[in-house]
């Protein structure tokens, strides 16, 4: 039977009109952010894994997480992971969204306070970095050493600086409180001053102000294993391929394996593309 033209006409019409709604969600003004993600961790040479991640979709954006657990036995395993569930259960209430800055606040000083109570405040604590996409913006907090970078023309540039000595001695001396000298006496000290899970936690490091995304960028966010296993050259080398996030998150998982020493760290990276 054939189908009379006027049909044919409007099923034209309408699939041109379907193609250009979608061109018009994913560019125009106050537009959703199209993303892809993936994630991967290794134990690396230990015997408990204290990495954990969390990744929340929703209409308005997504937000990922990931904590980096201290502490002996499984005091960081623990501590991480309730660090995620604390960041995931805020930010399944889509409001979370709205307030980025706010959202974050809430969620680092509610993980601080779960795992003081949890763990009596000295069994387990750790580092976290969290990231939201939103209308094409980038919004990231982080405390302790966990790393969160963005990587655009063939660069990946690091957004935080961390809550070790050396970084809280390099920004001392900026201000001018530290010489020259006492700061670099400083610089090569990589303990953590700052974390979740103890009663002195007082500090939070946010974005200054929203990063603009324009498509093509992709979001990182590395634990303090990945860092030291994989060198900055390689993870742009990995993520200049363009492969799917999973496959360059184990990919480069896969290099921490090859060289896993006798005291090598839990590795764990979470990759967002934006489209």
């Amino acid at each position: 039977m054939d189908i009379p033209l006027y049909m044919i006409a409007f099923l034209g019409i309408g699939a041109v009109s379907l193609i250009g709604m979608r061109i018009r969600m994913g560019r125009g003004e106050g537009a959703r952010t199209y993303f892809e993600s993936g994630a991967c961790k290794t134990i690396g040479s230990r015997e408990i894994q204290g990495d954990a991640y969390g990744i929340v979709e929703d209409k308005d954006g997504i937000m990922a997480v990931l904590a980096d657990g201290m502490g002996n036995g499984f005091g960081g395993k623990v501590a991480s992971r309730i660090a995620v569930e604390i960041f995931e259960d805020m930010f399944q209430d889509k409001n979370a969204f709205y307030n980025p800055q706010y959202s974050f606040r809430k969620a680092f000083h509610g993980a601080n306070k779960q795992i003081v109570d949890y763990l009596n405040g000295d069994r387990g604590a750790a580092s976290v970095a969290a990231s939201v996409i939103k209308n094409r913006k980038l919004y990231y907090a982080s405390v302790g050493n966990v790393k969160i970078a963005v990587y655009r023309n063939k660069e990946l540039v690091p957004l935080t600086s961390g809550h070790t000595i050396g970084a809280l001695a390099k920004k001392k001396y900026i201000e001018g409180t530290l010489t020259r000298q006492e700061a670099l006496s400083l610089l090569e000290r990589h303990r953590l001053y700052n974390y979740v899970g103890q009663d002195g936690f007082w500090d939070i490091e946010f974005f200054d102000t929203p990063i603009n995304l324009h498509g093509g960028e992709y979001i990182v966010l590395l634990s303090n294993g990945m860092c030291r296993g994989v060198s900055w050259k390689e993870m742009e080398e990995c993520l200049e391929r363009g492969d799917c996030c999973e496959k360059m998150a184990l990919d480069l998982v896969q290099l921490v394996n090859g060289r896993i020493e006798e005291d090598m760290d839990n590795a764990s990276i979470v990759i967002i593309r934006v489209f």
